[in-house]
């Protein structure tokens, strides 16, 4: 199974990994090479290898730093949050901006190339993909129970929503009529009207 990689300067394990992740993005997983990482980073072959062992690991890598960075800009801002409306609300709305505004190219990655994985590297990603899930569907149990919310099954709000929050990358363009921020606050609305009573 891929390690960590062996990185000793977080804006350089920060730079390898960004600059991979858009190689990754723009050619595939599968057809993109570490020759053409390299030269993205301006860098020889055997520097990158210096610093990671083999293209799996660098998936590996990207994808655990793209969850880190989902988990710090999204997670745990909400997980605090009493009200479970407000925590809804809050969770979409961060993840919303997460994917639109910073347009992370580890979280595309993630989406994407997640079963490129060997068995035991995939297992964990998506260990830490579930709890998400676990709570989303939580939060909109407590909303069902409440009576805020219509009688929905949980686990189907909970995948509607996932749907919608990381397709919009794909469609959407920075600098056209709405505002990163304007289609976040919309797109909540939206669901939120189709969820609560």
């Amino acid at each position: 199974m891929p390690r960590a990689a062996r990185l000793d300067h977080p804006a350089r394990q920060a730079q390898i990994y960004e600059t991979a992740a858009r190689v990754f993005c723009e050619k595939g997983y599968e057809k993109a090479s570490m020759g053409d990482i390299a030269e993205s980073l301006g860098m020889t072959k055997a520097g990158v290898y210096h610093h990671i062992e083999s293209k799996e690991e660098l998936l590996f890598a990207i994808i655990s730093y793209g969850m880190d960075l989902f988990e710090k800009q999204v997670l745990e801002r909400v997980t605090g949050i009493r009200d479970p409306l407000e925590r809804l609300r809050a969770t979409l709305r961060a993840h919303l901006l997460l994917v639109l505004r910073d347009r992370p190219k580890e979280v595309t990655v993630i989406l994407h190339e997640t079963s490129a994985l060997p068995a035991a590297a995939r297992a964990r990603v998506n260990a830490r993909k579930k709890r998400y899930i676990r709570f989303l569907e939580k939060t909109i149990r407590e909303l069902v129970m409440r009576k805020q919310a219509r009688r929905v099954d949980p686990s189907v709000a909970a995948f509607a929503l996932l749907g919608m929050v990381n397709w919009t990358y794909q469609w959407y363009q920075p600098g056209g009529r709405l505002s990163a921020a304007d289609l976040a606050d919309s797109l909540t609305d939206f669901y939120l009207k189709g969820l609560l009573l």
